[in-house]
């Protein structure tokens, strides 16, 4: 069983300052650019994301995919409809045809790429973050979230339409004519062919047969559409909080452990037999066992992975950032497990490569190929549920037979420069059994880890440490920011 600690001493101090901290945005922005990835972007809107900033960066993508319509999604953030009215009109004004699913769960956009033939998508949403953020993240035409080197491509076209035709912007740059402007058109339901296949890797009629009692907190957000048929499909006794996909977020939309405190005392008082909490895009999943207790995102691809190995044998693949777990996991089934960069598309470019049967995030992101390449809530909750009666175990029993590890995430003031300049010092000073320079500065013990990276936005290095005790894993922690602080 897994102890997480993130940054709990805000909450304990001021708990009431620390939601409204979460539910209002963490600054005041007064303007500049949004973050950006590879994936796409998100930013305070108004401020550092504008209908013009959706629009110039929707062109781009739009020239840098393959031929065919654009498939657009959202999800239930109240910016959202206008916004994607605003790369809708790109998307048709560079010449390419829309295809409008609406609100659905980021894994269902990655299934409808496939399931409509788009040349790619561009899913409106700021995952996680509080109500005044949002965001776009990219997919391909393989129905993934892009890899670097096609976003790398995205982004260099949005950085020339930025700085090569100012005051003119995409106009100029995607205008296609009036003559060969795209048409939009919407798609009444794009959820059917995710349902269809996440169901094709449970076992329905024996779910079916335990009439399983389900608590499910979608927070508003879009995963509460397939959720529910899901559920029913499953022939599950439920109920769905927040179960309008309006964005109007109950509590902080992050799914951990200190934003769901009443959500579990309604798993308990309710008598549910597992509680699930969705992000608002839905693509991470946290579960609440039968006590309403907080088990950890780290589990849920964890438990997935469990599942699948009951059934096949293949390949597994986590980030470096993820507990070892799924390394137990592995190795106690005798198959292959492989580490990638923190991030989505990291994890899926490692799958692909080695041919893996499953994936995940420990941000609570299950990834099974034989659904889509997306970490996806969808996935997680018919597939723990499918876990729970091939197995007869209840939430916390499934829990108590992996391997109890702590893990604690902190964070200190040091630049990237200022982290690279001291490598040689951790390792001489902490003198792990092995060292890996791939995402930041990876220290791996028999019995342990320690991950420290810097932040791309911010002079900040955040450090994840695991071992069998929390003791030990501050003690690492407490050990690193000694050597960096010299």
């Amino acid at each position: 069983m897994i102890d997480g600690i993130i940054d709990l001493e805000p909450l304990i101090k001021n708990p009431k300052k620390n939601v409204e901290k979460q539910m209002t945005g963490a600054k005041n922005s007064g303007g500049g650019e949004p973050i950006i990835s590879v994936s796409g972007l998100r930013g305070v809107l108004g401020s550092e994301f504008t209908p013009r900033v959706a629009i110039e960066y929707a062109a781009a993508f739009c020239g840098e995919i393959g031929p065919g319509p654009v498939l657009l999604s959202r999800d239930g953030r109240t910016s959202g409809s206008m916004l994607c009215d605003a790369i809708a009109s790109a998307i048709l004004a560079c010449g390419r045809d829309c295809l409008d699913i609406d609100v659905a769960a980021t894994p269902t956009v990655g299934v409808a790429v496939g399931a409509f033939g788009a040349a790619g998508a561009i899913q409106v949403s700021a995952s996680h973050n509080p109500p005044p953020y949002n965001g776009m993240k990219l997919f391909g035409s393989d129905g993934r979230v892009l890899p670097a080197e096609v976003g790398s491509r995205v982004l260099a076209r949005y950085r020339k339409i930025q700085q090569e035709l100012p005051g003119e912007g995409w106009a100029q740059a995607a205008w296609v004519g009036v003559e060969r402007i795209g048409k939009r058109e919407r798609i009444e339901d794009p959820h059917s062919v995710h349902l269809e296949k996440v169901l094709g890797t449970v076992d329905v009629e024996a779910i079916r047969s335990k009439r399983m009692r389900v608590l499910v907190d979608s927070n508003h957000g879009a995963g509460s559409i397939l959720a529910a048929r899901l559920l029913e499909a499953l022939g599950c006794q439920y109920q769905i909080l927040g179960g309008t996909p309006d964005g109007v977020f109950e509590h902080p939309p992050e799914p951990i452990m200190e934003n769901l405190h009443q959500v579990g005392a309604s798993v308990l008082n309710g008598g549910w037999q597992v509680g699930f909490c969705q992000d608002p895009d839905a693509d991470r999943l946290a579960i609440l066992d039968e006590a309403g207790q907080y088990i950890g995102e780290e589990y849920t691809a964890v438990l997935c992975m469990q599942r699948a190995l009951m059934q096949r044998r293949g390949a597994l693949v986590t980030n470096c950032a993820s507990s070892s777990m799924t390394s137990h996991l592995a190795k106690s089934h005798g198959v292959a497990f492989y580490r990638s960069k923190v991030g989505e598309a990291n994890v899926v470019d490692c799958m692909l490569t080695h041919g893996a049967m499953y994936g995940g995030e420990g941000s609570g992101g299950p990834i099974d190929p034989r659904v889509v390449l997306v970490r996806d809530s969808i996935v997680g909750m018919a597939q723990v549920l499918d876990l729970m009666v091939a197995t007869g175990k209840r939430v916390s029993e499934l829990v108590g037979c992996l391997p109890s590890l702590s893990m604690i995430k902190d964070k200190m003031t040091l630049s990237k420069t200022e982290l690279e300049a001291s490598i040689g010092k951790l390792q001489e000073s902490m003198q792990a059994d092995t060292v890996s320079l791939e995402d930041g500065v990876r220290l791996d013990w028999s019995d342990g880890w320690l991950l420290l990276r810097a932040s791309n936005t911010e002079p900040l290095v955040r450090l994840i440490a695991e071992a069998p005790t929390r003791e030990q894993a501050q003690g690492m922690i407490a050990r690193a920011k000694e050597i960096m602080s010299k």
